[in-house]
């Protein structure tokens, strides 16, 4: 079986944690789970996520892995805003419109 037929069989973020076999503390994985999941994948598609063999991209992903759970022992969900849901949260908003009334609807004209 190919590293990634192994990483598709995966149902748990901790279940990637032991194959990759990068040490976690279960109460950071447990706020920040797919936060770190989601991280991972954005970095592995940066690369390209290629790798020569089996051995280079078993690197690659336990590398990527322990880079983004790093990111969410440093930060925090809210602050690395990885999800659309929080990066339009602070996304500058479109001032209100105010009804426009022309001049002529006032005077009857």
């Amino acid at each position: 079986m190919s590293v990634l037929e192994n990483l598709e069989s995966l149902s748990s973020a901790e279940e990637f944690f032991d194959v990759l076999g990068v040490p976690y503390d279960p109460q950071v994985v447990q706020v920040a789970r797919l936060h770190i999941m989601r991280r991972m994948g954005q970095y592995l598609r940066g690369d390209g996520g290629e790798a020569a063999d089996d051995a280079a991209l078993f690197a690659l992903c336990k590398a990527h892995l322990e880079q983004a759970y790093a990111d969410f022992v440093a930060s925090s969900p809210i602050a690395e805003r990885v999800f659309k849901v929080h990066q339009e949260a602070i996304a500058p908003k479109d001032p209100p419109q105010r009804p426009f009334v022309p001049l002529s609807a006032l005077t009857g004209e």
